[in-house]
């Protein structure tokens, strides 16, 4: 099985994007190959407290990232998406943003009182779409018991808003 060390080899670094003075992330060649993207899910698998029973997957990279670890773990993915996305009566959370507000919304129904969870994504940067992730969460009536990132850019303080766990596997 390939390390983190070498699935992290792959992610591209693309500057000016989305706009000038940016250096995007790109993810996508460890998607693409099949033995880095098996053992990044593993990865994150085994590095998720035992008592989680459901992912939360915020909007998109974490879809991805939740369902790869999902068919290691036997847990469910909740969906957490932008608003309007979902079909059915849903949560919703508004936070700042640096010019401006967005919204994060899940199923109404998709929580429990007794759910333990993980809330998976590919990076944490500022810490606010995470920080409206755990409020939504624990609204519902779930547990965060962990936040999991591929990627954390600790330089811009992130985790500093989140009083759940959080275990990123690359801190730049």
């Amino acid at each position: 099985m390939m390390t983190l060390e070498d699935v992290t080899s792959l992610i591209v670094d693309v500057k000016d994007f989305p706009k000038p003075g940016i250096t995007f992330k790109d993810i996508t060649p460890i998607l693409e190959n099949s033995e880095a993207f098996r053992a990044l899910a593993t990865i994150f698998a085994q590095n998720t407290p035992k008592q989680v029973n459901k992912l939360v997957a915020i909007e998109s990279r974490g879809f991805i990232l939740a369902s790869a670890m999902a068919q290691h773990m036997n847990v469910g993915v909740i969906l957490m998406r932008k608003p309007g996305k979902l079909p059915r009566k849903t949560l919703s959370q508004t936070y700042q943003l640096e010019y401006g507000e967005d919204q994060l919304e899940i199923h109404d129904h998709s929580i429990e009182n007794d759910d333990s969870i993980a809330i998976i994504d590919d990076v944490l940067a500022t810490g606010g779409t995470a920080e409206a992730a755990e409020k939504l969460i624990t609204r519902a009536g779930g547990r965060v018991v962990q936040f999991q990132f591929l990627i954390e850019l600790g330089f811009l303080k992130g985790r500093d808003k989140l009083s759940s766990p959080v275990l990123s596997h690359i801190v730049l």
